[in-house]
Order: structure tokens, then C-alpha cells, then sequence
């Protein structure tokens, strides 16, 4: 596998590596351990790029297109491995799309084990490590990589025939690949990262690919309760699907009042109980466990270890987190939730739920349907907002004749020190913005360790 990855890039005279922060650096050390003579070029928007890599000065083989001017000339390159932080939104690709490849395309063209892609506006990384988890507690040989924050080619040289890659996929990720996994999972899709493609058609379609490239035997997981995953949705004798309506669901997983029902081959059989006692809390994240069982099931797995294994998984930091209760309020940290409909499902799912932490980055996104539930639910009681999504919120609210506390946030530290003051005791406080975090934040962990850290330093 890694030789013809190796191949592939020396077969080419002009080499880009686009973007150079963990996965462009990771590609380049790939590269260098086989081709140490091999020319390449390194692009990126950091006019310090080298001053911060000294080591780079070391390698003469080496250029540099550092700066605003990194995404000029594109064209002229035999080959493009690009990182998926590298924006395009505004890079006229289309007569070089085909010399655009990644390190996930790379892998997926060549690899030669069983391969398992997540992918989905909300849930992947959730549903993707709860997959590992599973796998790895069944003892099979398994790595999680990809968006969770491993690059492929870091573990690359560790990988056999024997090895199931489980790879949490961004829309980033899939935009320019040319090969799919082979067990492929669509969680849902909805409206994200408007400020980041030419249009939410062509984000739907970076999200399809994880499908388009599939081969003869290969199977695809779709949810289909989101609108915009449904409508994309074509049945084969490999599909599965997961849903709360059973109509829906020919082959796969069936969320039902009581339990999860796998429905194949005309046969319907509760696989998990709904009352289990799970740490996955809400109803929202049946989904992610739907989406795992129907992976277990086509790898044939023991489908009662399974559902033992998913209670005893715990959530991933910034995903309905819980931090602790100090001064008799329970935190939790939910920052992972940058869309509308991710905080919504955060809220009912955290019982005792007094007070929202709301608000970040202002991407064009509908807040029309979380303003409205923030001001219906009558649980709530203090809503704290961030800039700039929150303040536009809060001034909604205002128009409406909101009887609730309404409070714009300085800062983080000014919205837990008004978190403390206003939640009463045995409630919860909950950070879920409903917004990215990159007006304020290098991004949502940073984002959501700031809030842990005032939390203790407040209490």
C-alpha cells in the first residue's frame, strides 16, 4: 500500500503539499522517509511558516509559496495534496480538479484492509469512536483516524490486511476524492459550513462522496431522517438505513418508542432497549447508535456484546461533557454543538436544564427555529449570549417580549460568572452555542476548555 501511494507521487514532476499544519507536515514526512531527493513545493498562508520550522531550511530540495499569494497558480502543478483546512470557497478549480488529491484520498485509492468511513454534519466523531470503541473491545485489530485528529499517514506503516481503519470524514475531506470506504456511513445532513463552499449544494456533495466511489459489495449506512440526506437516498442490495419512522427502513435499524429493531430479510428483532442505562445521553444519539449497529451487523458481529459494549461507552470531551457541579449547579460542555439543531437536541437531552451559554461565529445560518424553541421552553430560565450569533438572538428575543433573563456576555468568563449568579441550585448550566467559535477561538475545543477552565476558577 504505502509503495504505491509512494509511486503515485513521484510519478508526478511538480509536487504541492497545500496546507501545512498537522496533516501537511505529516505528508511531508511520509514523503521524505521514501523520496528524500524528491523536489516538492510547500504552500501555505503563513508568511512564517519557515521561521516556525527551522528544520525545513535543512532540506534543499525544498520551495516555498508562503503568504496571501499561496493559492495562485495552481494550475501549474502536476499534483496537489491538499490539506483540509486549506478554504477553496474562492479557487476557481475547475480545470485542475483532477490533480487535487489528500492524504485520505491517497489511502482509500490503495489500501488494502477493510475500510469504515463516518461522515455527517453532526455525530461523526461520536459515532466513528463509538464504532473503534466496539471494534477494539471485540478484539479485532482496529485504528480510529482521520477528522478525530489522527492523520492517516502517521499510522500508515502500521496498518496490515489484518487492520479495520475506522475514519471519522469531513466534508473537507471528501471534496476531492476520487476512491470511497467500504463500509460508508451518512449520519445527516444539514445546513454547515456556508462560509466555506460556493453554495450548500456543492457542501451536500462533498458529503456524497463517501458513497460515489463505492465498488460491488461494498455497503452504505444512511440516515434518513434529516430532509437533505433523504432526498440523496437510493436503496441497493447493500444499503442500510437507520430512522425513528419504520416505513423508512427496508434493511437496517428502526428507532422505535420502546427499543432499536434491526428489519432484515423481512425479520424484525429488538437488538437495544431504549430503558438501557447508556452514557450517551438523549435521544439524539440513538442515531449514532443505530449507525453502529448496522456497521456490526454487516461485519457480523455478536450484536448483544455489542449493545453492552455502546452502554459502556463514554461521550467525547465537548460533546454534552459533563464537567462537574460546583456550588450546586451541574456544568456541561457542549461546544462541539455549531448548528441550531445540534443545541436544541442538547437541551432536552440534559435533565434539570436552567441555563444556556448561546452565541458564537455568524455564518449565515437560520436561527429562526432555535429562537423560537428558546423562547417556548419554559424550562429554561437564563440565556446568556455570546458574540455575534448570541446578540442577534438576544435582540430577537427582546422584539418578542421574552420574559426570560436575558444576558449579553462580555466574554466567557462574564457568561460563567452570570451562570453562577443566576442558575439555581440542583440546575443545570449548559454551553451550547449553536455557532462555530473562530470569531473568538482557534476552535471549539479551545473554546470549550475555556469554559471548563472559569467554571473551576469562578466556583
Amino acid at each position: 500500500m504505502i509503495d504505491n501511494i509512494i509511486n503515485d507521487i513521484n510519478g508526478k514532476e511538480k509536487v504541492l503539499i497545500l496546507g501545512f499544519g498537522r496533516e501537511g507536515k505529516s505528508t511531508y514526512s511520509l514523503i521524505r522517509k521514501y523520496l528524500k531527493d524528491k523536489k516538492l513545493t510547500i504552500g501555505d498562508a503563513n508568511k512564517e511558516l519557515i521561521n516556525n520550522n527551522p528544520e525545513l531550511k535543512e532540506d534543499h530540495n525544498l520551495e516555498f509559496v508562503l503568504g496571501d499569494s499561496y493559492l495562485d497558480d495552481l494550475d501549474s502543478y502536476d499534483l496537489i495534496i491538499k490539506s483540509p483546512g486549506v478554504n477553496f470557497k474562492h479557487v476557481n478549480y475547475d480545470g485542475f480538479k483532477d490533480k487535487i488529491t489528500s492524504q485520505i484520498d491517497l489511502f482509500l485509492k490503495h489500501a488494502n484492509c477493510l475500510t469504515i468511513g463516518v461522515t455527517g454534519t453532526k455525530g461523526k466523531s461520536t459515532t466513528s469512536s463509538l464504532i473503534y470503541y466496539v471494534l477494539k473491545n471485540m478484539n479485532k485489530r482496529t485504528v480510529l483516524l482521520g477528522n478525530i485528529g489522527i492523520p492517516v499517514f502517521d499510522e500508515i506503516e502500521n496498518i496490515t490486511k489484518d487492520t479495520l481503519v475506522v475514519l471519522e470524514l469531513s466534508c473537507h475531506q471528501l471534496q476531492f476524492v476520487n476512491a470511497s470506504p467500504n463500509i460508508s456511513v451518512l449520519l445527516n445532513i444539514y445546513e454547515e459550513h456556508l462560509d466555506l463552499y460556493k453554495s450548500y449544494l456543492d457542501y451536500q456533495l462533498a458529503k456524497l462522496n463517501i458513497f460515489k466511489y463505492q465498488k460491488d459489495g461494498d455497503y452504505s449506512v444512511w440516515g434518513l431522517d434529516s430532509k437533505d440526506s433523504l432526498k440523496w437516498f437510493k436503496p441497493s442490495l447493500y444499503s442500510y438505513e437507520f430512522s425513528c419512522d419504520s416505513k423508512k427502513v427496508k434493511t437496517g435499524i428502526a428507532i422505535e418508542k420502546d427499543a432499536l429493531y434491526l428489519v432484515k430479510n423481512d425479520d424484525k428483532i429488538k437488538v437495544y432497549d431504549r430503558t438501557r442505562k447508556r452514557n450517551l445521553l438523549g435521544d439524539h444519539n440513538l442515531y449514532n447508535v443505530a449507525a453502529c449497529i448496522c456497521v456490526c451487523d454487516v461485519l457480523g458481529l455478536d450484536l448483544n456484546v455489542v449493545s453492552d459494549l455502546i452502554d459502556e461507552f463514554k461521550p467525547l470531551e465537548h460533546r454534552m461533557e459533563l464537567v462537574g457541579t460546583f456550588n450546586g449547579i451541574t456544568f456541561y460542555n457542549d461546544s462541539i454543538a455549531t448548528i441550531p439543531a445540534a443545541t436544541i437536541n442538547c437541551i432536552k437531552s440534559i435533565p434539570n436544564t436552567s441555563t444556556v451559554i448561546i452565541g458564537g461565529m455568524n455564518r449565515g445560518l437560520d436561527l429562526s427555529d432555535l429562537t423560537k424553541y428558546l423562547n417556548d421552553n419554559n424550562d429554561l430560565k437564563t440565556l446568556i449570549f455570546l458574540k455575534d450569533t448570541g446578540y442577534i438572538m438576544c435582540d430577537e428575543l427582546e422584539k418578542l417580549g421574552c420574559t426570560k433573563k436575558l444576558i449579553k456576555a462580555k466574554d466567557m468568563k462574564d457568561a460563567v460568572k452570570n451562570a453562577y449568579l443566576c442558575t439555581p441550585k440542583n440546575h443545570s448550566c449548559v454551553l451550547s452555542p449553536a455557532a462555530a467559535s473562530y470569531n473568538t477561538y482557534k476552535n471549539f475545543e479551545e473554546r470549550g476548555k475555556d469554559y471548563k477552565r472559569w467554571i473551576k476558577e469562578l466556583k
